[in-house]
This record gives C-alpha cells, sequence and structure tokens, in this order.
C-alpha cells in the first residue's frame, strides 16, 4: 500500500525585547532633506549579500527590519542570507509595505473584515480592534460594463455603473470611514495598475521614521507591473490574509496571543525563491512595440520552465527600455507563471519619476538610499548572480506578434496570422483548433445592419478592444494606436459598424495625452470610443453584440473573433458566440478592426481601398518610432500625472454626496443581493477541532487539464439559466439587473451557485460541455450547485478529480471558497497552479496529487467510486497519507509549505 505525503508544522511563538537588528541601523545624509534612519545589510559584513539578486535584498531588508522573534526570526534573516544554498528550499516571511486590491476581489475581503467585527462582538471583544496593520488601498475599477457604445457617451456608462453598483460604493465608503488603515479610490478614476504605478508607488516608502523599500502585495494578478519600477509585489489572493483572520479569531477564543495580533500583522509566508536572470541584448525593431517585447519574452520564459520563479532583467538592453515598457513587461509575468518579473531601479527610473512629480526632496532619499543598500543598478551592473540561470533574449528576434486564439502563451506572428488561423479551423477542437469541414470554411452569411447589408465568414471580427489592463500603463503603445487611427482615417479608411469596439483607458492620464496629443478624435471616429475607466471586455462585461451579427455567427455556425490589447482571452469569455480571441497591441487591434478579419496578410493584402480606390496597406499608416517619441515627448508630461493625483484627491460628486452609516459594526441589509454577511465566521469557537477523515466521499466533478480559475469561478456576466441566475430571480431581480460574478462578489450566495458555472467546463462525468455533474446516486445530471447542495443534505463529503494544472490563470479567492461551500473536501489532480493550491489550503481543502506516473486515467477511475481520507490527528511534514477506492488504493501526496499545512491542520475540519 502507498500513501501520500503531506508538509505540517506547528507555530512556536516568542517575543524579543529589543530589535535583534539595531546595530544594522544607519543614517542617511542628503544635502537638502533631514537625516533618516535604515536598516544597513552591509553592515552584517557578510560578503554574501552582494551577490544577492536585487529582489532578494527586498526580501532580506523587510527580513531585518521585521524581525520580532515571533513572526519574523534572526533564523529567517539568515536562510535569505544564505539564498545561493536555501532557495527553493527554505520557508520565509515577506512583510509588505502596502497592500493593493481592485473591487472584484477586495469586496470578499472587507465584507470577511466586516463578518469578524461582528464575530468578536459576539464574543465579547472590542470591534474596534479589527483593522489592517498594514496600509491597505482598494481601487473600484472592475465593475464598469459596456452598456454603450459608438456615438452614446462615457458618461452613461459611468452613470449605470454608479446606479448599478450603489450598494458596493456605500459599503466600500464605509469600510474607509469605519477601518483603520483602508483608503478607497472611488470609480470612474483608473484601473488598479494605473493608479497603482502613477499615484500609490513611493519605491522609498517612510515611516516611523525609518526609509525602506516600497513592496506590494495585491489581489490581482497584474500587481506585478508595478516590479517595472523597481518595486517588489505580486498578485496574492486577499484569502491567504482571510485564512489569517480565521487563525488570529481562534487564538484570541483561546487566549493565545493579544488582541493586537488581529490586526493583521503576519507576514505572507513564502519558499525563499528561485531567481532566474533574463538578459536583454540587441536591439528593439522599429514596428515591435512593447507588447510585442513582452510576447517574445513570454514565449522564451515559459519553454524555460521557471514557475514559481522571480524573474531578474539586466544586460545591455535593459537600457533601451523606458520605465512604461519595463512595467508593461513586467505585467504580463503571471502569463509564465513567474512570480516576479523585477527591474532595478536605474537612471531611467529616476528620469521617469522626474517626470512624474516626485518632488526633488523624495529623488534625493530614493537615489541616496537605494544606492546604500545597493538596490540601485549601474549601467555596468551585470549577471546579478555568478551561479543564476540565466536566458538570453536578443532584442532583434522580436516581431510583432499576437497570441491567441484561446490562451496567452500561444504566440502567432503578425506575418503568420492568415495561415495560422486557417489551421486552427482545420485543427481537432483542442487549444488551438476548431475542425470545421473543409467545406464549410468558406461560407459567407449575408445580414443585415442599420439597413445596410454585411457578410460575416470565419475570421470576421466583431469585438475590438483597446483595454486597460496592460497598455494604458505605456503612452508610446497607446499613441502608436491614435496615430494609426489617424493615419488611417486621413487615408479613407472605416471600421464596419457593426463592429463592438471600445476604448478603455486605464485613467484619465491617458484620455489626457490622448486628446493633447489630437489624436483621441480619429480613434472615435473609427469607433474607438472612450467607454469609461477600468476593466470591461477583458473581465467579460462587454456589452451584448447586435443580434443580427448573433443570429449570423449561428447561422453559420462561424468561428467569429474578437481582437483585444489585454492578457486575458479564455474562450467564451468576452461573448459566448466569440470562438477565437488574440491579444494584440493596440495598434494592431485597431489595424484589425479596420480589416475585418483576422485572416488578412498584411504584407500582402491590403487594410481597404482609399476613396480614389487605391489600395492602403498596414505600412502606409503604421508610424515610425520617431513620431511616436516626439507627440509623447509633448504630451506626456508632470501635468497629467498632478491632474490625476487632483481628480484622486477630490473625487466624484456621487462618491462624495453618498451618506454611509458612522458605526463601527455594518448594519447588514437581509435585502440586498450585493452584500451579506459570510458564514465563514459563523461557527468558530474556543475548541480547535482536529482533522477527521473523509469518509465515502463523492466525485462532485471529473475535470481534466488546464481547469482554470475562470472555470472554478466565472467573473462575468450570470446566464439566465444558471443556479445564480434562479437565486436572483428568487429575489425579483430582472436579468438586466443581475449584474456580474465579480460584482456580486459579497454576496455568498450568489458566488456558491457561480461556482463551476462556466459554460466551457469539461467535465467527464457527464462527457460534454457545461456547467453540469452526474448526481451519482440517483444517475440525475444536475447543475453543479444543485448536486452539491443534495450530497449535503445527504451527508455526503466531496471531492474533485482532475489533471494537470488545476487552478491556472488569475488569482481569485472565491475559486476555493466556492468549492469549499459547496462541501468540497478535496482535490486530487496530477499538478495544482501554485497560488491556488495554497488557497485551497487557507479554507482547508486538501490538494491532493498523484504521484509522478499516475493519473486517473492509469488507476481506472470513473469518478463514480467512493473516496475515503485517512488524516490523523497531527498532520507532520512528510507525513504519509492514503486514499481509499472501493477495493483498492490509489497513490498520492500533497505538497505544502509549513505555513500553510498548519492551515490544513486548523481548517480542514472545521466548519466555519
Amino acid at each position: 500500500m502507498k500513501k501520500l505525503h503531506v508538509k505540517c508544522s506547528v507555530f512556536v511563538f516568542c517575543f524579543c525585547a529589543a530589535h535583534p537588528f539595531n546595530h544594522l541601523i544607519d543614517t542617511l545624509q542628503t544635502e537638502k532633506n533631514k537625516a533618516k534612519k535604515y536598516f544597513n545589510p552591509q553592515k552584517l559584513g557578510d560578503p554574501k549579500y552582494e551577490r544577492l539578486p536585487f529582489s532578494i535584498r527586498v526580501l532580506l531588508e523587510a527580513a531585518i527590519r521585521k524581525c520580532d522573534g515571533f513572526y519574523v526570526k534572526q533564523e529567517d534573516v539568515q536562510n535569505i542570507l544564505n539564498w545561493e544554498k536555501l532557495q527553493n528550499e527554505a520557508e520565509i516571511p515577506f512583510s509588505p509595505a502596502r497592500v493593493l486590491l481592485q473591487d472584484f476581489t477586495g469586496i470578499p475581503a472587507l465584507v470577511d473584515l466586516a463578518a469578524m467585527r461582528d464575530a468578536v462582538a459576539k464574543n465579547g471583544i472590542d470591534p474596534n480592534l479589527i483593522n489592517p496593520k498594514c496600509p491597505t488601498d482598494l481601487i473600484v475599477d472592475h465593475s464598469l460594463q459596456i452598456d454603450f457604445s459608438k456615438q452614446e457617451t462615457a458618461l452613461k456608462n459611468q452613470e449605470m455603473e454608479l446606479i448599478r453598483n450603489k450598494e458596493r460604493l456605500q459599503f466600500f465608503k464605509w469600510c474607509s470611514k469605519a477601518f483603520k488603515n483602508v483608503s478607497v479610490v472611488p470609480p470612474d478614476i483608473g484601473s488598479v495598475h494605473q493608479v497603482n504605478l502613477e499615484y500609490l508607488s513611493r519605491v522609498v516608502q517612510e515611516s516611523e521614521g525609518f526609509v525602506f523599500p516600497d513592496s506590494v502585495v495585491g489581489t490581482d494578478s497584474h500587481t506585478t507591473m508595478i516590479n517595472g519600477l523597481g518595486i517588489l509585489g505580486w498578485g496574492e489572493s486577499f484569502l491567504r490574509m482571510v485564512i489569517v483572520w480565521h487563525l488570529l479569531f481562534a487564538m484570541i477564543m483561546l487566549g493565545g496571543i493579544e488582541s493586537e495580533a488581529v490586526m493583521l500583522g503576519q507576514p505572507v509566508s513564502l519558499t525563499l525563491p528561485q531567481v532566474v536572470g533574463c538578459k536583454l541584448v540587441g536591439s528593439i525593431s522599429t514596428l515591435a512595440t512593447s507588447i510585442d517585447i513582452v510576447l517574445g519574452i513570454t514565449k522564451h520564459l515559459r519553454q524555460a520552465g521557471i514557475s514559481g520563479k522571480f524573474v531578474e532583467f539586466f544586460g545591455p538592453g535593459v537600457s533601451q527600455l523606458s520605465a512604461a515598457d519595463r512595467t508593461t513587461i513586467a505585467n504580463m509575468c503571471p502569463e509564465y507563471n513567474a512570480t516576479v518579473s523585477f527591474f532595478p531601479v536605474d537612471e531611467t527610473t529616476l528620469k521617469h519619476f522626474k517626470q512624474t512629480n516626485f518632488a526633488e526632496e523624495k529623488l534625493e532619499v530614493m537615489e541616496s538610499y537605494l544606492k546604500a543598500v545597493k538596490l540601485f543598478r549601474m549601467s555596468f551592473t551585470t549577471c546579478p548572480h555568478a551561479t543564476l540561470q540565466v536566458i538570453e533574449v536578443n532584442l532583434n528576434s522580436i516581431m510583432p506578434s499576437v497570441s491567441g486564439p484561446k490562451r496567452p502563451q500561444d504566440r502567432v506572428p503578425v506575418t503568420c496570422m492568415k495561415e495560422d488561423f486557417l489551421s486552427c479551423l482545420n485543427e481537432k477542437v483542442g487549444f488551438k483548433g476548431f475542425h470545421i469541414p473543409r467545406e464549410k470554411q468558406g461560407i459567407l452569411v449575408p445580414f443585415q445592419h442599420e439597413g445596410t447589408e454585411y457578410t460575416l465568414s470565419h475570421g470576421s471580427v466583431v469585438i475590438a478592444a483597446v483595454i486597460s489592463c496592460t497598455n494604458n500603463c505605456n503612452p508610446s503603445v497607446m499613441l502608436t494606436a491614435g496615430l494609426l487611427a489617424k493615419k488611417a482615417k486621413e487615408a479613407g479608411l472605416t471600421v464596419k459598424p457593426y463592429i463592438r469596439t471600445s476604448l478603455a483607458p486605464g485613467s484619465g492620464m491617458v484620455t489626457h495625452y490622448l486628446n493633447a496629443s489630437g489624436v483621441l478624435p480619429y480613434l472615435s471616429q473609427l469607433g474607438f470610443e472612450v467607454i469609461g475607466y477600468g476593466c470591461a471586455t477583458c473581465v467579460g462585461n462587454t456589452a451584448p453584440l447586435p443580434e443580427s451579427v448573433v443570429d449570423a455567427i449561428k447561422e453559420g455556425d462561424l468561428v467569429a473573433c474578437g481582437v483585444l490589447s489585454g492578457s486575458r482571452h479564455f474562450e467564451g469569455r468576452l461573448c459566448d458566440c466569440v470562438r477565437a480571441n488574440y491579444l494584440a497591441s493596440p495598434p494592431l487591434v485597431v489595424a484589425y478592426a479596420i480589416a475585418g478579419t483576422v485572416g488578412i496578410d498584411f504584407e500582402k493584402e491590403p487594410l481597404g481601398l482609399n476613396a480614389e480606390g487605391k489600395e492602403v496597406f498596414l505600412k502606409d499608416v503604421w508610424p515610425s518610432k520617431e513620431e511616436v517619441q516626439d507627440v509623447e515627448e509633448h504630451t506626456v508630461v508632470a501635468s497629467i500625472f498632478r491632474a490625476l493625483r487632483s481628480r484622486i484627491q477630490k473625487g466624484s460628486p456621487f462618491w462624495n454626496n453618498m451618506d454611509v452609516p458612522d458605526s463601527v459594526l455594518f448594519p447588514w441589509d437581509p435585502k440586498s443581493t450585493y452584500i451579506r454577511c459570510p458564514p465563514f465566521f459563523s461557527k468558530l469557537s474556543k475548541e480547535v477541532s482536529v482533522p477527521g477523515s473523509i469518509d465515502n466521499a463523492h466525485a462532485l466533478l471529473f475535470l481534466g487539464n488546464k481547469v482554470t480559475t475562470d472555470h472554478i469561478s466565472p467573473a462575468g456576466s450570470i446566464a439566465r439559466i444558471s443556479a445564480a441566475a434562479k437565486y436572483l430571480q428568487s429575489k425579483r431581480l430582472t436579468p438586466r439587473e443581475f449584474n456580474s460574478y465579480g460584482a456580486r462578489r459579497g454576496n455568498d450566495a450568489v458566488m456558491t451557485r457561480g461556482t463551476f458555472a462556466s459554460i466551457k467546463l469539461q467535465n467527464r462525468l457527464i462527457g460534454k460541455t457545461g456547467p453540469k455533474t452526474l448526481h451519482v446516486p440517483s444517475g440525475q445530471m444536475l447543475d453543479v450547485f444543485e448536486a452539491a447542495e443534495r450530497y449535503q443534505r445527504d451527508g455526503f463529503p466531496l471531492i474533485i478529480l482532475a489533471g494537470k494544472e488545476y487552478g491556472s490563470g488569475s488569482s481569485r479567492d472565491w475559486a476555493a471558497k466556492g468549492p469549499y461551500l459547496l462541501g468540497v473536501r478535496a482535490v486530487i489532480a496530477e499538478s495544482f497552479e501554485k497560488m491556488h493550491k495554497n488557497h485551497l489550503v487557507g479554507m482547508g481543502i486538501a490538494p491532493l496529487q498523484f504521484l509522478p506516473g499516475q493519473n486517473a486515467d492509469s488507476l481506472e477511475l470513473s469518478g463514480k467510486e467512493r473516496f475515503s481520507i485517512s488524516l490523523p490527528e497531527e498532520l507532520t511534514p512528510q507525513q504519509e497519507l492514503t486514499v481509499l477506492v472501493g477495493y483498492f488504493y490509489t497513490i498520492n501526496r500533497c505538497m505544502n509549505t509549513t505555513v500553510e499545512t498548519t492551515f490544513l491542520t486548523y481548517l480542514v475540519d472545521h466548519q466555519f
């Protein structure tokens, strides 16, 4: 009988009377500033410090500064200093300087905080003690939906956003008043990533007389964008901090620690990361944008297998990249599964901050401090570590490309786009294929739109969106799109009116420089109207396509296309009738919109004809790098950033005039369909139960490879026939009032019903695509929620069977919370996405992994068996467990960090 490995530990509490690294405190002397204190790691006198990569030096400084013998110990500091030997082995704590939330993922975290105040109040504890200890910023940017486009104004979309989300906005404003260390940036200001770059980033922080490196952990996978400015940060679902609240609350009930511990002083726990050096050499092509560089680097790093590692850039090519280029590159690191892509601060970074209104005094402190602790990249800096794995990327080799039609890692050179799309039509249904019979590939479907007849075919573009999440930080890319639109319009080119075009800038800064440069009117004339500020198309919030277009697509069973300048485009995410979706740079989005199809060879075929009937090619309207740089220098100026800061500080009249209760506890409205007090704390007691075995569990789902968090917990629109829709209809809401799953993340009743509600879910228990499953005892095919509800009512625990890379994609707390509330106790898979695996552990769901060479098929599992998993009272590192399936034993192992195993020990059988 073979068994399962699980790592585990217990917390050991101790307190130090004095800071153990007081002897490292140094004084920073500058010409214009008062002397400031800082911890100087160089005073350790250890030559290993200068051999550490820059990103690891940031982790070391935080461990030194936060060392208290409780959460952070001297042993942790030594482990980080010994990075060369202990990388990928030692578990270390990291206390970021701040936390960043967006409203979709931030609302469940704040709802949980509000619920925790209720819970401690019921147990006789002062609820005022419940506050984030780490400064927390929440940006309301994910609730914007595109209800109006073309000639209809962005103002209408913004008005609809405010009306539709009034309950949520009132809750956010209450949080900003009720909690210490919580600030909220109201809607219609900018996307979370843009505000983080333009307003919140500090590079060097100052607090209590000390200066130290800025760092951030956010609830959005795009938080990594900030690494382009030399600020260490990554996306970490706030669920991990919520789990800390669960543990701290229980410890308070037991008298285990002081009540102040509940104020979220717990650092993030991570394995000391391996660091990969990415050496950039060569020169950038005149036609290549930062998006092309991103996709080129993504391909190299994905092939290198750097999952869970830090990537650090160096080499002569780095100096050719502007700060905006670097943030765009850093943003995409989740797509090749790295934790961060780090660009150390250098002269280019300083020039950027001079342009963005950093005071001279602040710049002086920043430069002096970073050089004093050797966190400043000099032009002669070579590989950050002598034995580091190095991947070399020649910038000369990077040419314009797109990514798709279903996955961001499937890169397609623009020169091969037409040929590649035709091959996708021929291939079997899979990650790239659509399996369209050859005799049907040339079909043309006529339809009427606004009194004019058009035709659609395979490859026709019906959605073209320049959106906020990756490109607005880079003026050169957006200006290239604007200048291309100007030249195209002047050449007499247009975009067909049935194409759903939109422009969702990340902030008013983008609109400002597009307008100041004179290109915004040309974008508007091509249909790219500003629809508002925030995430829209990328998270499935696009407006419905014209009915005539939808009917034509269905009539011809066409593979219609969407082209967007984002970083998420899973099949069916933009619109359920648009099967092929491509990521592209903003100028290419405009180009494909003009062409009306992805089946075009830009080198040989024209975009269209001008008024004289002359062919106009892409090369005729593509702006030169010199043109773009000239416009950028004259429009992207300090006044733009001043305007954004003023806008944030003033807020909007709607926000400023919104009334919210002045109370310590949130007054939950039982009629609300947006905000509900969640059940996670309702059953916490002073007794910590030991983990119990999982007996006679049924498989709720039998899934394959690459099940994403989009499959597990969709963020887009709520289908009218879904379990969530039935619940909302029972509350007398009409489909128009459903809003999206993302907007309703503060309501556990909606989110639980939305778990596994993706139309693209492939469940082997039923043999077809859709949000259904087999209820094994009855043999009925039911909605996933309905089946789970029956199992729970009958007292059966549940598991999930899966293949490789379970939980890939964006970090999403409800992708773990939802299965927990469905009654799932374990997920047995071939492999897990690291962050999602941590989230499962945090919710008490055991992530069990088949041993190498084994999977559900090799073990001849049908998913209809009954599963029993024996869990001892105390889990210890590398402990073996067994899974019993009928008369057979299958072999699994669970891979967890030490702290995560502590969570599992406490939570796996604890009913919140």
